[in-house]
């Protein structure tokens, strides 16, 4: 029976950062996966994303530019040519994965892992021990629990699509929901948002996500706020989305309903992992509440952290660092920044509204701007949090042209503790996005 330091189940962000580091401290190391190489974020999530929302981003420039000394008006998204483009990204990145472990001398297993014991796996039926695992599965779409769910694709489907459908409908209010649907909204599809809760982008600030929906609504997509869907049917090639009362027809249907820990089949229980809803449960360096041989990272664990890359990345580094010289470093409680990569992007930073106490509330309508409109951009604002008594910056939420550059500074400027005054009396070059951040305050 093969033996280990350690066994990382995932290659994603988390569990490259941990394998790699332990590795590099001369620990023998082995990485399972029963996925291609390489993660969600490099393979089915935020690489490729990001490649479509660029074409869509384009064509809106383009479009917005149109009478303002831009003449193009047969700009559109080849979506067959977009695909092949996006794939020039994910293509290689398996077998690059892989050969990088090669070459750092970890053992690379393909198949699905199932704890047998406390310090055991199988991996399709072969028994791995080792004196430590990392548990970074990363995330799956939570199952919708309606009929004809088998009907309705994923957002790793959506990424490889070789045509885009006429008539698209998206299950859920979320990131995956609004992202796609702008790009595809653009591509020239007819596109429907069906959310159950009262508000999309609930964890978005109120006024901005509103400016949004209505930017997206303009747009000719159809947001369906209040609206929980309770079944997908199919008729021939085409589908009927169901939600109370109400039908949608769709030539496709896609979940954006909200993404869940990937730890169904793991058998934690056989090594006495404790977990839930959220995740494995861990302590402040990461480590099994339950079993100090088992650490976790990333989407797999109950952090309290977002479900983001980059903090993957981060946890990874923790798990890491626990492993080598265990339990030194716990997690820190510092500002993470998070996207919605719409056109334009929405983003925040710190605390909200809602939570902001003794905080003075600083709502700008940023769309008359020069920098939104040089760039025709209609729908732009901003909302800065300051702590009036000491002028702290607390919170930032951002809706415009390169708000997921700018909410970054306002990250810094949190977490290095810098005031609003500090900020205001920054030069910045001229004429750019940032220039506008001292009149956010």
């Amino acid at each position: 029976m093969p033996s280990f330091d350690l066994v990382v189940i995932g290659t994603g962000t988390a569990a490259s950062t941990i394998a790699g580091q332990c590795r590099g401290a001369g620990w023998s190391v082995a990485v399972v996966d029963s996925l291609p190489f390489g993660g969600t974020c490099a393979l089915r999530g935020c690489d490729p994303k990001k490649v479509l929302v660029g074409a869509a981003d384009a064509v809106n420039w383009v479009r917005a530019m149109q009478e303002r000394g831009i003449d193009s008006p047969g700009v559109r998204i080849d979506w067959p040519a977009l695909m092949h483009f996006k794939r020039s990204f994910t293509g290689p990145v398996p077998h690059q994965k892989e050969q990088s472990f090669e070459h750092a001398g970890i053992t690379s297993l393909h198949g699905r892992a199932r704890f047998s014991g406390a310090a055991a796996i199988t991996v399709d039926g072969a028994s791995i021990e080792a004196r430590h695992f990392a548990i970074a599965t990363g995330a799956r779409p939570a199952s919708l629990k309606i009929p004809g769910e088998d009907l309705v694709i994923k957002s790793d489907q959506f990424l490889e699509l070789e045509y885009l459908p006429d008539r698209v409908v998206f299950i859920g209010g979320g990131y995956i929901a609004f992202e796609f649907a702008h790009v595809a909204a653009r591509a020239g599809a007819q596109v429907t948002v069906l959310h159950r809760g009262k508000r999309a982008l609930e964890g978005f600030d109120s006024d901005l996500v509103r400016r949004l929906v209505d930017k997206s609504r303009a747009l000719g997509i159809d947001v369906q706020l209040e609206t929980a869907v309770t079944a997908v049917e199919r008729h021939g090639a085409a589908f009927t989305v169901r939600a109370g009362a109400k039908a949608f027809d769709a030539d496709l249907v896609v979940h954006a309903a909200g993404r869940v820990p990937d730890l169904d089949d793991l058998d934690l229980r056989a090594a006495g992992v404790e977990f839930g809803p959220k995740g494995v449960r861990v302590n402040e360096y990461l480590q099994s509440v339950s079993n100090p041989a088992v650490y976790a990272a990333g989407d797999a664990a109950d952090s309290g952290n977002p479900a983001l890359t980059p903090v993957a990345g981060y946890e990874g580094r923790i798990v890491a660092a626990n492993l080598l010289r265990p339990n030194g470093r716990k997690l820190e409680k510092q500002p993470i920044p998070s996207v919605v990569f719409t056109i334009p992007p929405l983003a925040s930073v710190g605390i909200s509204e809602a939570q902001a106490k003794a905080a003075r509330c600083v709502l700008r309508d940023t769309s008359g701007w020069y920098s939104s409109r040089r760039v025709g951009e209609d729908c732009s604002g901003s909302k800065v949090l300051i702590d009036e008594a000491t002028d702290l910056i607390l919170g930032a939420h951002l809706l415009g042209p390169q708000a997921e550059e700018l909410i970054n500074v306002f990250a810094v400027a949190i977490r290095c503790g810098l005031k609003a005054a500090d900020l205001k009396e920054m030069i910045f070059a001229y004429p750019t996005h940032g220039s506008d951040l001292q009149y956010m305050l």
